[in-house]
């Protein structure tokens, strides 16, 4: 069966500090999470012992994302992207996370002036087959997350990612779909869960709009009978935002104040998908 997770942006701003950190895993135990995802900081200055700790003590489960910062864009830094990777790779087997997910193709909002070339793609394949080997002796996956055009002109799809997963050729290597993005840029919810089949190993369930699921743009009866369809089983993360979260707006473009706060989005959200997971027999 799916595991239902909050991000770690369900309750506090992008970045990791302790004291939040601490109030971060609290909140998604109480509210009935199974898992929390941790967006890994470009620093990696999180202590991996005392965050697990806290995990056990709550029964919650760790699963980390990285996004890759401007100075690490692969086809222009190469070396620096692989050992941010490796950096993140260690972080997550720490917190035994089997999985890093998140903007692992390039840098957020870096873009070249032009549509992507094939010496990029050759780069990015020749990095990524490192980083996926280095991943399958810790024993984690790498699950690449597509985002819209106006973030990234390396993957902006599902068959973006699907294209580097098969010239890799490594099993350390899958796909992470968002919905916010997939409304931006697929033709539908269900083709692209159906073609990436076992290749879909995480997602990130959030409204069009970034607020409560149901009442946005995103069609969730064909993504949950697509995700029946494949019998998805990896977990099912939240990453929607609310404004009521001090320096929230400014940090993720909220430019407008969000209908609900924090507490009532994340258990909203819960109730939704969980009903729908039901519904559909995940």
């Amino acid at each position: 069966m799916v595991k239902f997770g909050a991000s770690l942006l369900s309750w506090i701003l992008p970045e990791w500090k302790a004291v939040e950190g601490a109030y971060a895993i609290q909140k998604t135990a109480a509210a009935g999470f199974d898992v929390l995802e941790i967006l890994l900081p470009p620093s990696m200055k999180i202590n991996t012992k005392t965050v697990r700790k806290q995990l056990q003590e709550h029964h919650i489960q760790a699963i980390c994302s990285f996004n890759l910062p401007a100075n690490c864009h692969i086809p222009f830094y190469p070396d620096q992207a692989y050992d941010a990777i490796k950096s993140a790779l260690n972080k997550a087997a720490e917190l035994e996370s089997t999985i890093l997910a998140g903007v692992l193709h390039s840098g957020i909002g870096v873009f070249s002036g032009s549509v992507k070339t094939a010496e990029e793609t050759e780069t990015v394949v020749q990095v990524l087959a490192l980083c996926a080997d280095y991943a399958s002796r810790l024993g984690v996956t790498m699950c690449l997350e597509p985002v819209n055009r106006y973030e990234s002109y390396v993957c902006t799809c599902a068959a973006d990612v699907l294209d580097l997963v098969e010239q890799v050729g490594s099993t350390a290597l899958a796909l992470h779909l968002d919905t916010f993005h997939m409304n931006i840029e697929e033709d539908n919810f269900r083709d692209p869960v159906i073609n990436s089949g076992s290749h879909l190993k995480h997602m990130h369930i959030t409204e069009s709009n970034r607020g409560m699921p149901g009442e946005g743009n995103v069609h969730w009866d064909d993504l949950f009978e697509a995700l029946a369809k494949i019998n998805y089983d990896g977990a099912l993360v939240l990453e929607n935002f609310s404004s009521a979260i001090n320096g929230m707006a400014e940090r993720v473009n909220l430019w407008h104040p969000s209908t609900y706060n924090a507490q009532d989005l994340a258990e909203g959200s819960l109730a939704f998908i969980k009903q729908k997971a039901l519904d559909y027999g995940l």
